[in-house]
């Protein structure tokens, strides 16, 4: 079984580095060309190959997470890690989702004439060579690689150690999928080792052979890569999601919308981190949404209203409300109303999902236009800030920025354009 630290000597990493960039970006050409049957044949083959390898895939990982279990890591990060029958399952109904998809490459995105007769359109094309860098969740590998692939795009993807054994053979699944279709391997590589020099190498583009870097993971690694990166790079920043009770919000309805937010999975980008309870149905609510949380036990850390509803919260203070637990744990809050509501999110937020509940549609709908996130959601649980929850069949990271891509990164996403202009022999005067 391979080992994230052995195969690759320090010094050999750069060269090792170089090699796949050079690769990726000749497998990219041929991409861009694929046709559509071509690059849906190859999914499908990947598909039956995760199927086909699912023993293989279990055991790899059953090493990953008990190396992580030996290092005490949070529950929540070693169920990001955990793979079983029903999730092996899932990564390869993910993948025919893709293959279901239009084709995003060549579409004609706007097209128009000119008075002197040149016709003009904007066709997407792909973006060419796309690094990833992800931690712990090895579905992530399959997602990415798959959307890639779709969009005519080759992939250089670069796991954490943590499961580093899981993904080498989801990746052998993958690759032989490509090959199976007639596909250059080179359309997607992994990163045969967990050094960090070879992180660094993708920052510094692999000489000019990537075009943008998706960094898939904590702060720290998402922070390092947005300072040091040479190439463009699609920002997944934390998510310090919020759910805000409005005052004219049904408690039946909150109850279980909160407790899925905050619970379904606690270590998911999506997860709600902060509650924000209205003071006029504080009274009534807040009690029951603190003890539902307890009783499915969630610590509560709470302002002074919050404090005082039940002796088993914990004080916030705030570092509370700008933190993301990937945990069992939110904090909540007691605020004057709407407009404090948006300011608090506004002030503490990532800009990634935030979510009211309310049977006002005129709150609902400056909720939506003013809270400036990837992802606004009315009455529905933030969880649902996932590309396959999207339709996009699976997502290569929740792009929080505003330049080209916001939101799921899908394989539509996952594509530039250029302009095609057509004349008669047209010179310009």
């Amino acid at each position: 079984m391979p080992d994230a630290n052995r195969g690759i000597d320090d010094g050999n990493v750069i060269a090792v580095m170089r090699k796949l960039g050079t690769a990726a970006r000749s497998a990219a050409r041929t991409l861009a060309l694929a046709p559509a049957p071509q690059k849906n044949a190859a999914l499908e083959a990947m598909a039956r190959a995760i199927e086909a390898s699912e023993a293989a895939i279990l055991a790899a990982n059953a090493l990953d997470v008990a190396d992580s279990v030996a290092r005490n890591q949070l529950a929540s990060f070693v169920d990001r890690l955990t793979l079983n029958e029903k999730r092996v399952a899932g990564i390869a109904q993910a993948i025919r989702e893709v293959a279901e998809q239009p084709d995003p490459v060549g579409r004609v995105l706007a097209s128009w004439k000119r008075p002197n007769g040149l016709e003009f359109e904007r066709v997407s094309t792909p973006l060419g060579v796309v690094g990833v860098i992800f931690e712990s969740r090895p579905n992530v590998l399959a997602d990415a690689a798959t959307l890639c692939l779709k969009a005519g795009n080759a992939a250089i993807l670069r796991g954490g150690s943590e499961s580093f054994r899981t993904c080498t053979e989801i990746a052998k699944a993958l690759r032989a999928g490509l090959t199976a279709a007639g596909l250059p391997e080179a359309s997607i590589q992994m990163v045969p080792t967990a050094d960090r020099s070879a992180v660094g190498a993708m920052l510094a583009g692999l000489d000019g052979n990537i075009d943008v870097l998706v960094p898939r993971g904590g702060k720290n690694l998402v922070a390092r890569v947005q300072a040091e990166a040479r190439v463009p790079v699609f920002a997944h920043l934390e998510g310090i999601n919020h759910v805000y009770v409005h005052e004219r919000a049904s408690l039946d309805m909150a109850i279980p919308l909160v407790l899925n937010a905050k619970l379904r999975r606690t270590g998911v980008c999506g997860a709600a981190e902060t509650l924000l309870v209205d003071q006029a149905v504080a009274p009534a609510f807040l009690k029951p949404l603190v003890k539902a949380l307890l009783d499915a036990g969630c610590e509560v850390r709470g302002d002074s209203r919050t404090l005082a509803v039940d002796p088993h919260v914990k004080p916030a203070d705030d570092t509370d409300w700008a933190t993301e637990y990937l945990d069992a744990i939110i904090s909540v809050k007691v605020v004057p109303g709407l407009d404090a509501a948006l300011a608090h999110i506004d002030r503490y937020g990532s800009h990634h999902t935030d979510a009211i509940v309310t049977d006002d549609d005129e709150a609902a709908a400056r909720f939506l236009n003013e809270v400036d996130s990837a992802i606004v959601l009315h009455n529905a649980s933030t969880q649902f800030a996932d590309g396959g929850e999207f339709g996009f069949g699976g997502e290569i990271g929740i792009a929080t920025g505003r330049m080209h891509a916001r939101g799921p990164v899908g394989a539509e996403q996952l594509c530039s354009f250029k302009y095609k202009v057509r004349g008669q022999g047209t010179v310009r005067p």
